[in-house]
């Protein structure tokens, strides 16, 4: 293992809110390359459903963030405040059950995500870029790290092509950006050991840090849970000792490590 340091970064939820783009992007997706037996009405564009954003934590990939936008904005029965804990009480099943009744695949699902996000990059990039809102302080963070010859890393369900983009608008130039293409974050962590001291992961998905730390080749990493990402409220609640609640406030006494 090389004695250079390296830290960790989730991108959603960790370095950007997107939780715009998330919606708008998942809804152009449907308008313009997907089959689905649901008319876009143009006014979902104007604000995010509030059903979406409490669904979001429970997002692992981003083509589950198409499953919710289809339920939410279907003429039947439309998943709403009041009835979407009977969908999330069995997601994975329900998910799957949704991918069936319309004959999907996952990655065609994905597939329309990122055509869909290329379309926005093309037609009006700015307009796509001010979708997300960065965490200045995690950027300040991974600049300050930088200065003591710590690389950073980020690790990312997004595209890699996508996040790239979006931290290069925001001067960000991490050593290792890697997408969903690569594989698990556990897969993509455990090839990392082998090359690098990794002193942290900051991830604001409590079963990815989980997993993490039941693997036995990179259960010796620094996990830390993002408070400003996207968590369920349980998520906070009895964490095991070796993963750590982190707050924003709170990234600068990482800098001691």
């Amino acid at each position: 293992m090389s004695s250079q340091k390296l830290f960790l970064f989730d991108f959603d939820g960790v370095i950007v809110d997107g939780m715009d783009e998330y919606w708008h992007s998942s809804l152009l997706a449907f308008e313009k390359y997907l089959t689905s037996p649901n008319l876009i009405d143009q006014n979902f564009y104007k604000q995010v459903s509030n059903t979406f954003i409490e669904m979001r934590p429970w997002v692992k990939y981003g083509w589950e963030m198409l499953i919710i936008v289809n339920q939410i904005i279907k003429r039947e029965d439309p998943l709403n405040n009041q009835n979407k804990c009977d969908f999330l009480n069995k997601y994975n099943q329900n998910c799957q059950k949704v991918l069936l009744e319309n004959s999907w695949v996952p990655e065609e699902l994905q597939k329309g995500l990122d055509e869909a996000r290329k379309y926005q990059i093309a037609k009006d990039f700015d307009s796509w870029i001010k979708l997300h809102r960065p965490f200045y302080e995690v950027l300040d963070f991974i600049e300050r790290i930088k200065k003591d010859n710590i690389k950073s890393a980020i690790i990312t369900t997004k595209g890699r092509i996508f996040a790239s983009k979006i931290l290069k608008k925001l001067n960000i130039f991490p050593e290792l950006i890697f997408g969903y293409e690569s594989g698990t974050k556990v897969q993509i962590a455990s090839k990392l050991s082998r090359e690098f001291e990794i002193i942290g992961f900051i991830e604001d998905r409590r079963n990815t840090l989980l997993d993490i730390k039941e693997s036995p080749i990179t259960n010796n990493i620094p996990c830390y849970l993002a408070d400003w990402g996207y968590l369920k409220n349980i998520d906070r609640i009895n964490l095991p000792h070796e993963i750590k609640l982190l707050k924003l406030v709170n990234l600068e006494k990482l800098l001691a490590i």
